[in-house]
């Protein structure tokens, strides 16, 4: 049932409404401001933080706008009729600090600054990604010790054997700096092999890592119970444990030998090293004066913790090696003119393609993955991109006096920790010819 509204109800209502309207907009007369120019509302660009609508352009009355910018946004800066310069920058008073990062924690795990972690994150995956566990080390390297040295072998039975042995140290890859490392022999890289095609080995692989490991001899053909993936060929070996790998080398060239198990992690804290192989005696090969291996690799070290550096988000690396140290703790070759030095890029390293380039001239490319190259495939170059796993063998001569460089040419890999030490960095070595 509607009910029923008399003529006087329906008059007073319409009396009380106007009245209420017109005390609102005397209020507004009385207390605010109806001038809605651009001017009134501050569009001209003249304070209001956060928002450009554009400068050298025209306020909302038709005047020409002011040419400060409105930082934080640019709604298309610039008349691009007038050719008007684009906006200025924001005041550098005005910017918000840099929040510094750190390393975080997450559990009982070290994390590095800037990852990203999510609900989803595997705890499996974020321990390979964490700081190595600086209670677990029980070595520390004299700062003059050097990686990469020849382990001669004990023949037993015409069998060369070597012992290995996989810990936990800190490692000196410059002066002041320090990295947790996994070695082998307590050194980084680890010992050098120096075989001869036709060799049989046994290598003997002491784990007193603080977890499990394998090793595989990358580029070689061997018994596939030899290989060292780990779970797919063999059971790592565990903390404390022992395994033997032997077989035949039955290739020539340069190879080497890194984890298999987590090698994210371990090869990418140090377990790696050069294999070289000679060939049998009357195979011709490539000669040079000097052999030198360069065994290239990124380390990610913060605030004294020691992270495998990979390509993600906050675990990209911050210092490069060859051999286990930085420039200008990196080796010098010595040489007199007219000699030739054989330099085995070796990718021993997890995350990038490295452009190694050496000055003084053009290098013939010899070798690739082991293989010598034939005579006509050989080709000059000055620069080689030497990706994960690769091996590039060439041969440089010296033609003039002075000291040469040999470096990445991916310049920050050429620095440490982003700052330049004696006109370089990471991955730089020198040659001084006399």
């Amino acid at each position: 049932m509607t009910p029923k509204v008399s003529r006087p109800q329906i008059a007073a209502v319409t009396i009380l409404s106007v009245l209420a309207l017109a005390a609102g907009v005397g209020l507004a007369a009385a207390f605010g401001d109806l001038n809605m120019s651009a001017r009134g509302m501050n569009m001209t660009g003249e304070g209001m933080p956060g928002m450009n609508m554009g400068s050298g352009g025209t306020d909302m009355s038709g005047n020409a706008s002011g040419t400060q910018n409105m930082p934080g946004m640019n709604m298309g800066g610039g008349n691009t009729n007038t050719g008007a310069a684009a906006p200025a920058p924001t005041p550098v008073g005005e910017l918000p600090d840099t929040p510094l990062q750190t390393p975080t924690r997450m559990g009982d795990l070290v994390m590095p600054p800037g990852m990203i972690m999510t609900k989803t994150m595997n705890m499996e995956a974020m321990r390979d990604m964490a700081a190595v566990d600086l209670t677990q080390v029980r070595f520390t390297a004299p700062a003059s010790a050097r990686g990469d040295q020849t382990l001669a072998p004990q023949v037993v039975g015409g069998v060369k054997v070597f012992n290995f042995e996989t810990s936990l140290i800190r490692w000196n890859i410059l002066k002041g700096v320090q990295v947790a490392a996994y070695a082998v022999n307590r050194q980084v890289p680890g010992p050098r092999l120096q075989l001869t095609q036709g060799d049989r080995v046994r290598i003997n692989v002491k784990n007193n890592l603080p977890e499990s490991t394998t090793i595989h001899w990358h580029g070689l053909i061997v018994p596939n119970n030899m290989d060292g993936p780990a779970d797919v060929t063999q059971k790592p070996i565990a903390p404390g444990e022992t395994f033997t790998y032997e077989f035949t080398v039955n290739q020539a060239g340069t190879y080497f030998y890194h984890s298999h198990k987590n090698p994210d992690r371990q090869q990418g804290l140090g377990l790696y090293g050069a294999l070289l192989v000679a060939p049998r005696g009357g195979v011709a090969q490539p000669q040079a004066d000097i052999d030198y291996p360069l065994q290239l690799q990124e380390w990610l070290q913060r605030d004294g913790y020691t992270f495998p550096a990979m390509i993600m988000e906050g675990a990209l690396p911050n210092f490069f090696t060859i051999n286990g140290k930085a420039y200008p703790e990196t080796d010098i070759i010595r040489m007199r003119v007219g000699q030739t030095v054989r330099l085995r890029f070796v990718g021993s390293n997890n995350n990038f393609v490295h452009p190694m380039h050496v000055h003084g001239g053009p290098f013939e490319v010899v070798a690739r993955d082991g293989e010598t190259l034939r005579e006509s495939a050989r080709y000059l170059a000055d620069t080689v991109n030497v990706g994960p796993g690769q091996r590039y063998d060439v041969i440089w001569k010296a033609r003039e006096k002075g000291i040469w460089l040999i470096h990445c040419h991916i310049p920050h890999h050429t620095t440490n920790d982003n700052v330049e030490e004696q006109g370089g960095g990471g991955l730089t070595m020198r040659i001084q010819v006399t």
